[in-house]
């Protein structure tokens, strides 16, 4: 497997550079107190064996059906967007955390976990369409909240964009750097080189599935695809087997093939959300260990591109969360939940 290649937009980045970030004007949030209204919870550390079978299966478009799977009540609904080639088991520690004070979602995009694979190209287009087909064939109630995290802070801008009636507020999880090329034109030019050499795997290794030879272990690790440490054996088994289909890996293609033209692009400028309640988590150490002056041009990227989202909103505000990976959500659950009430409630105050 390629050293550099990343399955998800800043995967490797999240594991190996990782560094605390300089940002200046952030609100540090460390030993929050318990949500207002919640008893204490229990967070889960590993994922529960739960997941290893669909939730709710949800049919929208095409006769397509999409895992649903919500928890809690409440007049307020929050919907999770998980990043790329993730699913609903991202959020296994925030949905417990969430349950008691409201009620919250999550679900596999196509082509991922339990979900049927969607149409391609698997792009932000068809992403947001599914979501739309699944919030409303489900009959959940809007407006709700939208959290994503990395590129699905992408997708639930743009469903905030076209279905602003549908949404309250937004609750953005680390949005990747965008725009590199301007800030580091040599590194973007090797990710490019790396990338295909990236998706040539990617076909190789949706051509073993399609033969029903992606079935063993070995087969499934030289395609960079192991075992969740995370996750028992029986789960494990799940996941390997639903990852051993060549629609994980079309999937995974053309979604990672339009990231590369989403993540090129700087924050449009026409973007606005007008007074929406937004937040935007910076993960503290999503590029520690990169090379200084990849690790500088990183984070001056990833700046501009989260103080643009900011300012989409009047209300818009950026907060570091300290300790934390790429991944606030399984590091930092609980700064996330609290992000997420804030939310809730400033969204609720708008309402009256």
């Amino acid at each position: 497997m390629p050293a550099r290649w990343r399955l998800t937009r800043g995967s490797v980045l999240n594991r190996k550079f990782r560094e605390k970030s300089r940002i200046a004007v952030l609100t540090l949030w460390v030993g929050i107190s318990p949500l207002a209204g919640a008893t204490s919870v229990n967070v889960p550390q590993r994922i529960p064996d739960v997941y290893a079978r669909p939730a709710t299966l949800v049919t929208v478009a095409h006769g397509r059906q999409l895992n649903l799977r919500c928890t809690g009540s409440g007049p307020q609904t929050v919907m999770l967007e998980a990043g790329s080639h993730a699913d609903s088991t991202t959020w296994f520690k925030l949905l417990p955390i969430l349950s008691p004070v409201t009620k919250v979602c999550a679900y596999d995009r196509a082509g991922y976990g339990f979900s049927s694979e969607g149409q391609l190209p698997r792009d932000l287009d068809a992403d947001v369409s599914d979501l739309h087909d699944l919030i409303h064939a489900a009959g959940i109630k809007t407006p709700l909240v939208l959290v994503g995290h990395s590129l699905g802070s992408n997708i639930v801008r743009l469903y905030a964009e076209r279905y602003a009636t549908d949404v309250d507020g937004m609750v953005l999880i680390d949005p990747p750097e965008q725009d590199m090329a301007a800030f580091a034109p040599e590194w973007a030019k090797s990710d490019d080189e790396s990338s295909a050499q990236r998706f040539a795997l990617i076909r190789h290794c949706e051509a073993s599935a399609e033969k029903g030879e992606l079935v063993s272990p070995a087969a499934l690790k030289a395609c960079g695809v192991g075992s969740n440490p995370l996750a028992s054996a029986k789960l494990n088994a799940v996941i390997l087997a639903n990852k051993s289909k060549p629609a994980f890996w079309r999937t995974l293609l053309s979604e990672l093939q339009n990231n590369a033209v989403v993540f090129s692009k700087p924050v449009s400028p026409k973007e606005t959300h007008g007074s929406m309640p937004l937040i935007v988590l910076t993960a503290a150490n999503t590029y520690t260990g990169a090379p200084a002056n990849v690790r500088k041009a990183l984070e001056a990227a990833r700046e501009k591109t989260q103080v643009q989202i900011v300012a989409s909103s009047t209300r818009g505000e950026r907060l570091l969360v300290d300790n934390t990976s790429h991944d606030v959500q399984l590091d930092q659950p609980e700064v996330v939940a609290k992000a997420i009430t804030k939310v809730l409630q400033q969204a609720a105050a708008a309402d009256k």
